[in-house]
């Protein structure tokens, strides 16, 4: 294998079990109770953003974006963002953040936020979001939760608690008939 050969691509819903596989391999069943993961529970990702890494045929990385809400604000989620072990440590999952990244910006996007490690996605632009800003809905490492701002100041915007975009369209929705 040549990193020559690995294609980046949008995923499609032909890579659907592909990924469920990566992922389970990556993070395990535990993956499910995690505050990442109940905000990707509210609704879809976001298809259009979310990117595969291929050799050949078979899918050996991908990254996903998920819309998210913090108070008035929107951004989007990136994760989860997975490499098959045979292909780690190659920059796949660099290249594909970088990608996912850029399409946020294209389709105007004003930030991406994540959980991660800050020295891994450090170098790609993300920061520290300040402790007490933004909570998440179930206990997460608040030195984790990272952004990366596309719009200057955008970052400052999300304020409260984290939820997909959806359930924060319907919670308004809900206010507003009251």
């Amino acid at each position: 294998m040549s990193l020559a050969d690995v294609k980046y691509l949008p995923e499609t819903p032909a890579h659907d079990p592909e990924i469920e596989a990566i992922n389970d391999e990556a993070f395990g069943p535990g993956r499910f109770v995690l505050a990442a993961y109940k905000i990707r529970e509210g609704g879809p990702h976001e298809r259009a953003l979310s990117f595969v890494a291929v050799d050949g045929d078979i899918v050996v990385a991908s990254v996903r974006m998920t819309r998210i809400a913090a108070g008035a604000s929107r951004a989007l989620m990136l994760g989860p963002l997975a490499v098959r072990p045979a292909f780690k440590n190659l920059g796949i999952g660099r290249r594909l953040v970088a990608i996912a990244l850029g399409a946020a910006a294209k389709a105007g996007v004003p930030a991406v936020i994540l959980v991660g490690d800050e020295p891994y996605y450090g170098p790609l632009g993300f920061k520290r979001i300040p402790r007490g800003q933004i909570s998440m809905p179930r206990p997460v490492d608040l030195d984790r939760l990272l952004s990366h701002e596309i719009v200057p100041g955008a970052v400052a915007g999300l304020v409260g608690e984290v939820c997909h975009a959806d359930q924060a369209r319907v919670a308004a929705h809900v206010a507003a008939m009251a």
